[in-house]
């Protein structure tokens, strides 16, 4: 999986000569650090202080994730990209523009979803033409019209919600969702989309850290004292495109099925491990995807597009250029 590193099974994650080495069953897996540039431990990983002194000056995040499948924390070296300049005017953009950038992401959101949900009415789900046509009209004009940021938020929750309820036109009906449910999840597709949000919440972290934003001043979001606020302003453009579009593949082609690959328990319903690697191989494969940047005129991966996101807002803070979040209509 090329620059990322995933851990699925327990075990102590240190560090043996210039490599990393995973001790699991009295067994020593070693993991070369060329090109790797984040770690993904997924199980109970133990890990020492040489270890974490080793990624840093590797220039490597690792993430944790715990029992239910949910992002505990990341370590992250110590930030070689900050910038007083910008955090400056990062700050002055969240007091001054803070609605006209939320209103872009916001904005931006809509019209992935339409871009989702058109390759289905394409294919003769003419059902889901009620939430295209609101998403290209009355939701615009609401954004347009949005004086706070309570109200926006209410805006793309119920957008979310009229995406949700478009599920079972076209998945098979093991996997239909009566409602959104998060901490934890319930169902198998609650559990794919808690568990592709989450990767995607923490690969933007990795984008926004090789860049000079802070991670903790966002637009949407409230900026929060326990995450990343920026990650979820940034990644919630990219959930249509990366994590929806690896759950439809993986559930229509019956990649991932209900009674081989999720663990139910009374109140909860997670991918069991054999689930997790299919579901990482996808989304890696994905996220790794390439298709031609209409701007730049040459193919990129869709990680890269979460990077140039990151930049497209640098531009705006520091150049005022207009903040326009990547769009799969128009491939930039």
């Amino acid at each position: 999986m090329g620059s990322t590193k995933y851990i699925m099974s327990a075990g102590e994650l240190i560090r043996k000569d210039n490599s990393l080495c995973l001790r699991k069953n009295e067994k020593n897996i070693y993991i070369p650090v060329k090109n790797v540039k984040e770690i993904y431990c997924l199980s109970e990983v133990s890990i020492n202080s040489k270890l974490l002194d080793f990624l840093a000056q590797n220039n490597i995040v690792i993430h944790f994730f715990n029992y239910y499948e949910g992002y505990s924390g990341s370590f992250y070296p110590r930030n070689q990209y900050n910038s007083g300049k910008l955090l400056i005017k990062q700050v002055k953009a969240f007091e001054n523009s803070r609605m006209v950038i939320a209103k872009a992401i916001v904005k931006g959101i809509g019209e992935n979803l339409v871009e989702v949900l058109y390759h289905y009415y394409k294919h003769d789900k003419k059902e889901v033409k009620d939430t295209i046509d609101w998403l290209r009209s009355d939701f615009k004009l609401r954004i347009e019209n949005s004086k706070q940021i309570p109200e926006l938020m209410a805006i793309e929750g119920e957008a979310w919600a009229r995406f949700y309820s478009n599920f079972k036109y076209f998945l098979p009906d093991d996997f239909i969702m009566n409602k959104r449910v998060k901490r934890p999840p319930d169902n198998p597709i609650n559990a794919m989309i808690s568990f592709g949000n989450t990767l995607l919440y923490t690969k933007t972290i990795s984008a926004i850290y090789r860049t000079h934003l802070d991670q903790r001043i966002s637009f949407l979001h409230e900026p929060s004292e326990s995450r990343f606020s920026l990650s979820l302003d940034i990644s919630e453009i990219f959930k249509p495109v990366i994590v929806y579009k690896t759950i439809f593949d993986l559930v229509n082609n019956r990649k991932i099925q209900v009674e081989k690959h999720f663990e139910k328990k009374l109140n909860y319903c997670l991918l069991n491990e054999e689930g997790r690697k299919i579901f990482v191989e996808a989304f890696e494969s994905r996220i790794e995807s390439v298709f031609l940047h209409k701007g730049f005129k040459r193919k990129i991966s869709y990680r890269t597009a979460i990077k140039f996101d990151c930049y497209k807002l640098i531009k705006f803070i520091l150049e005022g250029k207009e903040f326009i979040p990547f769009s799969l209509k128009e491939g930039k």
